[in-house]
């Protein structure tokens, strides 16, 4: 009690500051749940082929991401993420079955999965497995990328490359 009169008194700033804070998140809850409805209702029910959907499945996972991102550890989060870690997970399977390892698609999937696990869900071992074996494959194949897709698809494994460096250090300065 006494260090927000603390901070209140140090800014006189503090309550605009809260009510236009709490106004923004009310806003994005609600396009949050406006996209959530339109994915689950319309756009992937009526998928008819593998990487629309994939792409969907991927976008319902990042806005139920980006909802536990934003309520934080209030009551709800928890299903939010179960409802991520689902949505992900489906997306990988028909990922796996129907896209190359270089797709961009694909490896935006393993990208936001991977940090989906490192942030919200705390795995920095489950998220290291995700991107390492996105990483992986995808530079086994990268001699047969399609020539339209070769820097998205680079662009993005150097974005799996840096987070797995940040990730293992992190790991080995907390061993320390």
């Amino acid at each position: 009690q006494k260090e927000k009169e603390k901070e209140a008194d140090g800014n006189p700033n503090l309550e605009h500051i809260q009510t236009y804070k709490k106004k923004v998140e009310e806003e994005l809850h609600k396009m949050c749940n406006s996209i959530l409805t339109l994915l689950q209702e319309t756009l992937i029910p009526n998928c008819q082929s593998h990487e629309p959907k994939i792409f969907y499945l991927k976008m319902l996972g990042d806005y139920y991401r980006y909802l536990c991102e934003s309520y934080g550890n209030a009551a709800g989060t928890t299903e939010f993420a179960t409802k991520a870690k689902d949505a992900y997970e489906q997306a990988t399977n028909v990922a796996a079955e129907s896209l190359a390892t270089t797709n961009p698609i694909r490896l935006g999937l393993a990208l936001n999965y991977s940090v989906f696990q490192y942030e919200i869900m705390e795995n920095p071992d489950k998220a290291t497995e995700i991107a390492k074996s996105a990483f992986d494959e995808s530079i086994k194949d990268l001699d047969n990328v399609q020539e339209d897709s070769y820097k998205d698809s680079t662009l993005i494994m150097q974005l799996l490359r840096d987070n797995l460096t940040l990730w293992t250090t992190s790991a080995g300065d907390d061993d320390e």
